[in-house]
């Protein structure tokens, strides 16, 4: 774990954080209780200079876009996930597969 001073290389994984728009600059079809929010961007890349946790870097990401914001944490992990199964949803493959076999259709 890297601590606020120590100097992270470049060629790190790392994850920035910048606040892309501030409360009151987003669109005004934006229900109110959002307007009162920043619009946040957390994005993960290769730090491109060394750097220390809190400074202002810039990343390149995995689909080379060049993004700047603040070093949040260095070789964050994915922690996302999409819940739980829907049973419903569970023989949805096979039926549609079944279905294109009926009409020749190999899948």
């Amino acid at each position: 774990m890297a601590t606020a001073t120590e100097q992270i290389p470049a060629g790190t994984w790392v994850e920035i954080h910048a606040i892309v728009l501030p409360p009151g600059e987003r669109a005004p079809q934006t229900p109110p209780d959002t307007q009162q929010v920043p619009l946040e961007m957390r994005a993960k890349g290769l730090l491109i200079e060394p750097a220390a946790l809190g400074d202002d870097v810039e990343i390149a990401t995995p689909a080379g876009r060049r993004l700047r914001g603040r070093l949040a944490a260095v070789n964050p992990g994915y922690d996302h996930g999409f819940g739980p199964p829907v049973p419903e949803l569970l023989p949805i493959g096979r039926e549609a597969r079944a279905l294109l076999r009926g009409r020749g259709q190999r899948r």
